[in-house]
C-alpha cells in the first residue's frame, strides 16, 4: 500500500504520517516513511510518503503509485495528482491555503479543483477544518482526514485509536481521539 500525503508546512503531514507508521506496524506490516519538507517553515508543500507492506524496499512513491492520496489543501491534491495510481483514491480537506504566488498577486488560485479531481479520480472530500474545529482544535484536520482514510484500510478502528494514544501528546490527546472520531464517523 502506497499513501501520500500532501499539505503545506505547519498542517502536521509528519504526525499523520507517524501515526500510519505506528498503526501498520502493529498491524504486522513492514514500513518505510519519507518526508519530503520543502519550504515548510514558510507554509510551502510538504509531502510525505507511507509505503507498507509484508516487505518494503524503498520509501519513495513514484507517479503512478500512490493507492491513496492524503490531502490537507485542495491545491496539494491537485498538484499530487499524477501521484495516484489508477483506481487510486483521493481523500481531500476542501480548504483552500493561497501559496504564495497567490498572496502576492502573480497567480489566481485555480477555480474547481474538486470538480476537477471528482471528473479524473476516485474522491472523497471533507470539509476538515469544520470537524476540527467541533473537537475542539483546527490544527487537528490532520487526524480527521486520517478518521476518513481508516474506513478504507483493513485495520482495526482500535488499533487506529492505540497508534494515535501512543503518538500524539498527552496535552493534546483527546481532542485528537475526538477529532479521529468525528472524520471516521463522516460521510
Amino acid at each position: 500500500m502506497n499513501i501520500m500525503i500532501v499539505g503545506v508546512g505547519g498542517q502536521g503531514t509528519l504526525l499523520a504520517s507517524r501515526i500510519i507508521g505506528n498503526v501498520v506496524v502493529d498491524a504486522g506490516y513492514d514500513v518505510k516513511l519519507s518526508e519530503v519538507h520543502g519550504m515548510s517553515q514558510r507554509g510551502g508543500s510538504v509531502v510525505t510518503y507511507v509505503k507498507y507492506s509484508d516487505k518494503v524496499y524503498s520509501p519513495i512513491v513514484d507517479k503512478g503509485e500512490a493507492d491513496i492520496i492524503l490531502a490537507f489543501e485542495m491545491l496539494e491534491a491537485y498538484r499530487a495528482l499524477p501521484y495516484l495510481k489508477i483506481g487510486g483514491h483521493i481523500i481531500s480537506n476542501t480548504q483552500e491555503i493561497n501559496p504564495m504566488p497567490v498572496i502576492t498577486g502573480a497567480m489566481e488560485y485555480p477555480k474547481d479543483i474538486d470538480k476537477k479531481l471528482a471528473k479524473v479520480a476516485n474522491t472523497t472530500f471533507v470539509d476538515a477544518k469544520s470537524l476540527a474545529k467541533e473537537a475542539g482544535n483546527i490544527k487537528a484536520v490532520n487526524v480527521v482526514l486520517l478518521g476518513v482514510m481508516a474506513k478504507k484500510m483493513d485495520i482495526s478502528y482500535d488499533k487506529w485509536i492505540e497508534a494515535i494514544k501512543t503518538t500524539v501528546p498527552a496535552k493534546l490527546l483527546d481532542v485528537n481521539l475526538k477529532a479521529f472520531e468525528l472524520g471516521y464517523n463522516s460521510k
